[in-house]
């Protein structure tokens, strides 16, 4: 078995040091096992091209960092990945911005960055490819005739087919999809979508299997949920609240990126919903809503801000007094520690987003828990997570009323059903751990032949 080779749109650190979250976290054991190289972006794009890899060895794995002009990459990130692609995945066509440069910046990194990855290749190399930033690249090493097994995972979520093809293009992008061995995807739901995609769009036949049949060759599909390190959260969790005095009332909190599909101005329309019809809960809960900046530079960004801001302060002006604050707003982000202890001291997790892929936030709070005295889990039913965590108090997102019942039930809900319904989560979370979807992965992408997982079947 040759080495795994990661390429995602940016690359780790090259001494570990921010290897505490994320991606890495998941990938860095199976990339030690044998040698394996990770290929990305360097975190700061500098003012001369890149024509190489540039190569960082760790303890564990390489690291190729890859350089590319800002004029380039600002219009293939902010501009044809997060203007056009990232609403059409998330079902705001409305928000699609299409511009011929972005498309052309797309193409051209792509392509750039396939010829530095096939010039350190070898034969015995699988190649694991993430998310909506490289769709292309399989499509462009196998134009330069590397016949590696190539496999892709969509993170965020892909859209049903008449969203789909408001893409420019779309059937292009469709064939980039098919270019790989396996394509995987974070829920059923999606895969359902990239099946009828590539029967309408590509006339793909659907095989006993579950794979589809595409001009003669087979693609391998699959739903692959994503978790997290949960010995490592709990952890977390646990040290910190040792030397930490919990909330005074009972907190709900919220944790999301700044994005327009994270549900932010919903849910505190529900949250005041439920102050203004259950007047008894005022000065006795808080909500802490946690929003880090993101793409500051793309005008929907800002206007998400705008809004935020503006519905958190109406709803202090309505209903706060001098003792009490309903909603506190951070507009920055904190330590995978930091959350762990407050995650642990909330009552509820509100986890409400419009479409999502998967949401980790919502199984780092259930990780997080106290067993003995656990809160309540508030899931929206467009989040990935909620094909897996059905003992959550699920929810449509668009509709404040449901929320503000919903919270209402939460903060009521006795201590035995919520010892009870932590206990199905947490038990669940621990077996679907983050080890388990990178062998769950990387078996299907294997050379060999392997089963498949009845947990992983498309059909």
């Amino acid at each position: 078995m040759g080495r795994l080779v990661i390429v995602s749109n940016r690359a780790p650190s090259i001494d570990g040091s921010t290897d505490s979250g994320g991606l890495v976290v998941a990938l860095k054991d199976a990339l030690g096992k044998g040698g394996g190289l990770w290929i990305g972006g360097a975190p700061e794009q500098q003012e001369a091209p890149s024509d190489s890899i540039v190569w960082h060895d760790r303890r564990d794995f390489s690291v190729g960092l890859v350089e590319w002009e800002p004029e380039l990459y600002r219009d293939f990130y902010l501009g044809y990945c997060n203007s056009v692609l990232w609403p059409a995945f998330h079902g705001r066509v409305d928000l699609i911005d299409v511009q011929g440069r972005y498309a052309e910046a797309y193409a051209t990194v792509n392509k750039r960055l396939a010829r530095m990855i096939a010039q350190n290749l070898r034969e015995d190399d699988q190649i694991w490819v993430h998310d909506y930033q490289l769709i292309p690249l399989a499509q462009e090493l196998k134009a330069l005739r590397v016949r590696n097994r190539i496999g892709f995972f969509l993170h965020v979520p892909l859209p049903d087919l008449h969203t789909f093809m408001a893409i420019p293009d779309w059937q292009n992008v469709a064939r980039w999809f098919s270019a790989y061995d396996l394509v995987g995807f974070q829920t059923s739901r999606d895969l359902r979508h990239m099946i009828n995609i590539f029967q309408h769009g590509l006339r793909g036949e659907l095989r006993a299997n579950g794979n589809i049949g595409i001009d003669g060759r087979e693609v391998a599909l699959g739903a692959f949920p994503i978790s997290i390190d949960v010995e490592g959260f709990r952890e977390f969790a646990v040290k910190g609240a040792a030397g930490t005095a919990p909330a005074p009332l009972p907190r709900l909190i919220g944790v999301d990126r700044l994005d327009y599909s994270k549900g932010l101005p919903q849910r505190l329309a529900g949250y005041g919903e439920f102050l203004e019809k259950y007047p008894g809960y005022r000065s006795n809960v808080s909500l802490l809503q946690i929003a880090p900046p993101t793409r500051n530079s793309v005008n929907a960004y800002k206007a998400i801000r705008a809004e935020l801001e503006h519905l958190a302060g109406r709803i202090n002006g309505r209903f706060g007094t001098v003792e009490w604050t309903p909603v506190q707003y951070l507009h920055r982000a904190l330590t995978r520690e930091e959350l762990a202890v407050l995650f642990r001291y909330s009552r509820v997790g509100l986890v409400t987003p419009l479409f999502d892929g998967m949401n980790l936030v919502a199984k780092e709070y259930v990780a997080a828990q106290d067993e003995d005295d656990p809160g309540v889990l508030i899931l929206s039913q467009f989040a990935g997570a909620a094909e897996e965590m059905s003992e959550a108090l699920i929810v449509n997102p668009h509709d404040a009323s449901d929320i503000a019942e919903t919270i209402k039930t939460a903060l009521d809900m006795p201590l035995s059903e919520r010892i009870e319904r932590h206990d199905a989560l947490y038990r669940k979370l621990k077996k679907h751990d983050v080890t388990y979807w990178t062998s769950s992965f990387l078996k299907r992408l294997s050379p060999s032949p392997v089963s498949v997982l009845p947990y992983h079947r498309a059909i």
